[in-house]
């Protein structure tokens, strides 16, 4: 079993920036990708972004351009940095590892935009 700890929500402007922290209680080293996802109310989860072992990234449509995902071996976390956020980016956001077969997922970091 992994858990996964994310961190960093919060309200902000339109406009404005937050990043988000993943700490997973096992070794990024192992994993096959690690990613973002979201939910907001009514809707579906959908993939934000991703970064593979090695190092490939992709991001959905809707953020390319604006949001970033990037890992710190040494400290074993995933980053997403969000800038110019949007309304519309408002969700519970979650991360995700791949190990394996397995997927594992966090308990979600609320990020709400105010127009």
């Amino acid at each position: 079993q992994v858990q996964l700890v994310e961190s960093g929500g919060g309200l902000v402007q339109a406009g404005g920036s937050l990043r988000l922290s993943c700490v997973p209680s096992r070794s990024i080293f192992g994993m096959l990708s690690m990613g973002w996802y979201r939910q907001a109310p009514g809707n579906e989860r959908e993939a934000v972004a991703e970064i593979t072992s090695g190092g490939t990234t992709k991001y959905a449509d809707s953020v390319k351009g604006r949001f970033t995902i990037s890992r710190d071996n040494t400290k074993n976390t995933v980053y997403l940095q969000m800038i110019s956020l949007k309304p519309e980016d408002s969700a519970v956001y979650y991360c995700s590892m791949l190990w394996g077969y397995s997927r594992y997922w966090g308990q979600g970091t609320q990020v709400t935009v105010s127009s």
